[in-house]
């Protein structure tokens, strides 16, 4: 217990807190900006298993904010080499590694047993992904998103509200870290914010944060709010898997000729869609396909004006569903 004897001491952990800590299963989706301290404080904290997840490599443009990495790593796979230098962090914790991108097909098995799932990937395809799988299975899910000098991190589902109770509709437009920016310390606070919520679940704190949205703005103000009473969405507009596109689906391609030379369905532009626009034959589902899934949420909230058929969005496009931060 020496290694941990400085939290052991807090009443709130102990022991058999500590204990509770080693026998615990997190899953963190992305070993980026927001992933190196969720992954640094879970495993110096003792979390027992810990399975990371990342399709990308380490890259010298990303270094200022995902400070776990330095110039020896650059071109390995972020979730290995995390894994690696985890272990040399702490040998008592098991580190999984697992260079692959998280979609709505694996999702729900990546997430299946485990005690906490952490979203570090800030993008909305896996966020709302990830919430959902949670929520299905009473998951607690902790998520966070960062951009510029502020951002927020939540703790949904796991009995609480999920992340569409809070954040029913996409935003309009996308920006990411390579468009809009990122300072490096924004990052490691809303990642250590995160790693604080999720072992505030593991330990069983009170108040819990699951139903607790921070947020962090750019004059350094923290706010927030409780959201145990959230209602759900009725009728959600939820992913699939470019694996789950049939045949027989109405399939529209949103992307330009420029992001798929070759279609994955008849391509349209957003604007195409609404009261007089196309629409699927009677029994069909739509299938929107897009890059990032924002294009397929407005397309399909437009067709939704139309037709009341199943719709579900498709992000298919290089790295939506990947762990970028």
């Amino acid at each position: 217990m020496r290694r941990y004897a400085r939290q052991v001491v807090l009443p709130e952990v102990g022991a058999t807190g500590q204990e509770r800590l080693t026998g615990a299963r997190a899953l963190v989706i992305g070993a980026g900006g927001l992933g190196v301290p969720v992954l640094q404080y879970l495993a110096g904290a003792g979390v027992g298993r810990i399975t990371v997840v990342d399709p990308d490599t380490v890259e010298r443009g990303n270094l200022h904010r995902q400070v776990m990495y330095g110039e020896a790593w650059l071109g390995q796979a972020k979730a290995e080499a995390a894994a690696k230098i985890l272990r040399g962090l702490n040998p008592e914790v098991n580190v999984r590694p697992l260079v692959a991108a998280l979609d709505p097909e694996n999702a729900g098995e990546l997430a299946a047993g485990c005690d906490v799932v952490l979203d570090c990937a800030d993008s909305f395809a896996v966020s709302y992904t990830l919430s959902d799988a949670c929520f299905a299975e009473g998951t607690p899910f902790i998520s966070a998103s960062a951009l510029g000098l502020g951002g927020y991190a939540g703790g949904f589902c796991g009995g609480a509200p999920s992340l569409r109770a809070v954040f029913p509709d996409l935003p309009e437009r996308a920006a990411s870290c390579a468009t809009a920016g990122i300072l490096g310390p924004v990052v490691g606070l809303l990642g250590a914010l995160q790693a604080r919520m999720a072992l505030g679940v593991l330990l069983g704190l009170d108040p819990s944060p699951l139903g607790q949205l921070v947020t962090f703005d750019e004059a350094m103000r923290f706010g927030g709010f409780r959201f145990e009473g959230a209602p759900e969405p009725e009728d959600a507009l939820r992913f699939a898997g470019v694996g789950e596109i049939a045949a027989e689906d109405f399939v529209a391609d949103l992307r330009g000729a420029d992001e798929a030379p070759v279609p994955v369905g008849a391509r349209f532009a957003v604007e195409d869609f609404g009261p007089g626009g196309p629409r699927p034959a009677p029994g069909q589902r739509a299938m929107m396909v897009c890059r990032s899934g924002l294009r397929s949420w407005r397309a399909a909230r437009r067709l939704r004006e139309a037709w009341d058929g199943e719709i579900r969005l498709v992000a298919m496009g290089d790295g939506e569903m990947r762990g970028r931060q």
